[in-house]
């Protein structure tokens, strides 16, 4: 495996595990649509020097600019707004648990349209996938009488749909580009300015004063650890690597979203939640699992 390869899978695997538990700091005092736009239009400012300084900055044309607010509205606006939102009803060992349900339902839509095949393995995948949800649900089952609860449910299995369409379109377009930045650029830019304005809409009482030096750092990671490098990368794998494979590394982000929670943010790990996680992630592992899982397509 090439250097670029590994350290794209690092990058996806590790800081996209940290992003949970920083979403969930950014909203202990930040609304969260302010937290996800300010994050996205964070990384825009940041890619806007490198674009300038390698004279790659330019209109990408209307058909490539309808792909990328399509993407945007997807990953960034539905999946990203969506998930952040859901940490301010949610732990953030259970949203980060939750969110690595994305490949089953990658995997189901790659069906849906014929790039993945139907098995007896795949059926047994999405199986232990189920009855990690029903150990989920059994875990927090006074959490149920929560509308509160329920809401931010919603939102994130919302916020996770979003973000399989998105993957499945993505690889679906099979779009040549030699120059990423420029893409993430606009998306980044729409989704930011895009979620900021609905902050400013939708929320009335909002107090800048209010905001903590942690809140704002963690604003200030998300923007450079969890969009500029984690989607450069996760976009390089997703030219490089099969959908499935690259949707599989969610279940490092599950332990390293899980075990930071629990360590930094003093989250309670019940017995049912440790074997909804090893039953999604089981899941997960037989759905997805290729031999050569980590290999590029071009070598």
């Amino acid at each position: 495996m090439n250097t670029k390869l590994f350290l794209a899978i690092f990058a996806v695997a590790f800081f996209w595990g940290t992003t949970f538990l920083t979403m969930k700091i950014g909203v202990e005092t930040i609304p969260s649509w302010f937290v996800s736009g300010i994050r996205q239009f964070l990384a825009a400012v940041i890619l806007l020097p490198i674009l300038l300084y390698t004279k790659n900055l330019k209109w990408i044309g209307w058909r490539n600019f309808r792909i990328q607010v399509t993407l945007s509205s997807l990953m960034l606006v539905g999946a990203n707004g969506l998930t952040t939102a859901a940490e301010t009803h949610l732990t953030s060992s259970l949203t980060s648990l939750i969110s690595s349900l994305a490949p089953v339902f990658i995997f189901i839509l790659s069906l849906v349209i014929g790039i993945e095949k139907f098995s007896k393995r795949s059926l047994t995948g999405l199986l232990l996938g189920f009855l990690g949800v029903v150990f989920i649900f059994w875990d927090g089952i006074k959490d149920l009488a929560n509308p509160d609860y329920i809401f931010g449910m919603a939102i994130l299995f919302t916020g996770i749909f979003s973000w399989s369409v998105g993957t499945v379109y993505t690889k679906k377009l099979q779009i040549k580009t030699d120059n990423l930045f420029l893409n993430l650029f606009y998306q980044f830019a729409f989704a930011g300015i895009v979620q900021i304005i609905f902050a400013l809409v939708s929320i009335k009482d909002y107090h800048f004063s209010t905001w903590s030096h942690r809140s704002i750092f963690a604003i200030l990671y998300l923007a450079v650890f969890g969009s500029v490098i984690t989607f450069y990368a996760y976009h390089y794998l997703l030219k490089t690597l099969l959908a499935t494979q690259v949707s599989m590394l969610s279940y490092v982000n599950t332990v390293i979203g899980i075990t930071l929670s629990w360590l930094i943010l003093d989250e309670k790990i019940s017995a049912k939640f440790i074997i909804a996680t090893v039953l999604i992630i089981s899941g997960v592992f037989i759905i997805n699992y290729k031999p050569g899982l980590l290999k590029s397509r071009h070598r």
